[in-house]
C-alpha cells in the first residue's frame, strides 16, 4: 500500500495539445487551460481549507455553489449529478485495519469531470489517487486519452484496491470462526458485531457506487462519449463482484454469530449438567443426614442397635455407596 503524507496540498498537471506536461500551475494558468478547451488538466485538492478551495472551484472552474458545497462541506453516499457542462461524482475509497476499533474506514472522493479537465477533492490522502498521479507522470499516454479515461483509471484503481479490503475482512472472519471453538469470550462477540457493522457499511457504499458506474456505462450523460462507456462498464462489473462477495461475507458473519451462540449454549449446558450431577449425588446423603439427625421424637423403647458401632459403619457405607451407585447408574444412561 502506498502511504501518502497527510498534509494539505493542491497540485496540478496539464498535458497540452502539443504533448507537453506542465506541473504546479497557478490559478491564471489553470483558467487559461480550461478556456483553451484542449489538452487535459488534472487538479488534485487534498486536506486544503475550504476558504482557499472555494475560490478555485467557483471562480476559476465556474462550478455551481451547490456542487461546491457538496464537495467541500457535506458528506454523501456515492452519487452522480449532471450539471450540463460537467459531472459531479461522489465515490468512496475503503481501507481496512483489523486492529482498529472500527476496522473499516471510508474516504470520500469528490470528482468534477469536464470535457478537458478533472478535479479531485479529498479530506485525506487516497492511495488510488496517488498511484494514478505517479503513473501518469511515468506514462503520459493516459493523459493523452482524455479526462474520461483518466477518471476510469482512478476509479478502476479504487475498485482494485477494494478487493484486498474484502479479502482482509474474509480472513478476519475466518480467524473469528477459529476463535469461537477455542475461546468464545465476550470480546469475540464484540468483534463479531464490529465486522457485522463493517459489512453493513460496505454494502451501503458498494450498492450506490455500483449504480453510479451503471449510469456512466448506460450512456445517461451526454458528456460521456460512447467509446468510454465500456471502461465504466468494467468498473461496474468489479463493483458487482465485490457486492456479491460482501453479501456472502455477511452470511458468514451471521453464521459465525449463530455458531458462537450455539457453542456458548452448549458450554452452559455442560456446566449445568455437571452441577446437576453433583447435586443429585449429594441428595441421598442430605436425606440420610437429615432423617437420622432429627431430634423431634423421643424413643419410647430402647433401640441400642441404632446407636451402636455397627449402625455407624453401616451409615458411613450408605453415604459412600449410594452416591457411587447413582453415579454409575447415570453413566449407563448417558446422563453424566
Amino acid at each position: 500500500m502506498i502511504h501518502v503524507l497527510e498534509v494539505a496540498m493542491r497540485r496540478s498537471l496539464y498535458m497540452t495539445a502539443q504533448g507537453k506536461l506542465l506541473l504546479e500551475m497557478d490559478s491564471k494558468a489553470i483558467q487559461a487551460a480550461i478556456q483553451s478547451n484542449q489538452g487535459l488538466l488534472w487538479v488534485d485538492i487534498c486536506q486544503e481549507p475550504v476558504q482557499s478551495s472555494r475560490p478555485l472551484l467557483e471562480e476559476t472552474f465556474g462550478f455551481h455553489p451547490l456542487a461546491v458545497d457538496d464537495a467541500l462541506e457535506e458528506k454523501h453516499v456515492p452519487k452522480i449529478d449532471d450539471w450540463s457542462s460537467y459531472l459531479y461524482l461522489v465515490v468512496h475509497a475503503l481501507q481496512f485495519d483489523e486492529e482498529a476499533d472500527e476496522p473499516l474506514t471510508s474516504m470520500e472522493v469528490d470528482i468534477f469531470l469536464g470535457k478537458n479537465y478533472l478535479v479531485t477533492h479529498t479530506l485525506k490522502p487516497v492511495p488510488a489517487i496517488q498511484q494514478v498521479w505517479d503513473l501518469v507522470q511515468r506514462d503520459e499516454r493516459i493523459l493523452a486519452r482524455g479526462a474520461q479515461r483518466l477518471l476510469y483509471s482512478i476509479t478502476d484503481e479504487m475498485a482494485t484496491n477494494t478487493m484486498p479490503v474484502v479479502e482482509a475482512i474474509d480472513e478476519a472472519i475466518d480467524h473469528l470462526e477459529d476463535g469461537i471453538f477455542e475461546d468464545p469470550d465476550a470480546n469475540l462477540l464484540e468483534r463479531i458485531f464490529t465486522y457485522k457493522r463493517a459489512l453493513l457499511g460496505l454494502r451501503r457504499i458498494l450498492m450506490p457506487q455500483r449504480e453510479v458506474f451503471n449510469k456512466l456505462a448506460r450512456g445517461d450523460f451526454p458528456l460521456i462519449e460512447p467509446e468510454s462507456r465500456m471502461f465504466f462498464r468494467d468498473v461496474y462489473d468489479h463493483l458487482v463482484r465485490l457486492h456479491d462477495i460482501t453479501e456472502g461475507l455477511r452470511d458468514l458473519v451471521t453464521g459465525a454469530l449463530d455458531t458462537y451462540l450455539s457453542v456458548v449454549s452448549n458450554r452452559m449446558n455442560e456446566v449445568m449438567k455437571t452441577l446437576t450431577v453433583i447435586t443429585t449425588l449429594f441428595m441421598p446423603i442430605a436425606f440420610l443426614t437429615g432423617f437420622f439427625g432429627t431430634n423431634f421424637f423421643q424413643p419410647v423403647i430402647p433401640l441400642p442397635v441404632w446407636t451402636g458401632r455397627a449402625a455407624f459403619y453401616l451409615f458411613l457405607a450408605a453415604m459412600v455407596l449410594v452416591p457411587a451407585g447413582m453415579y454409575f447408574w447415570m453413566r449407563r444412561r448417558a446422563w453424566a
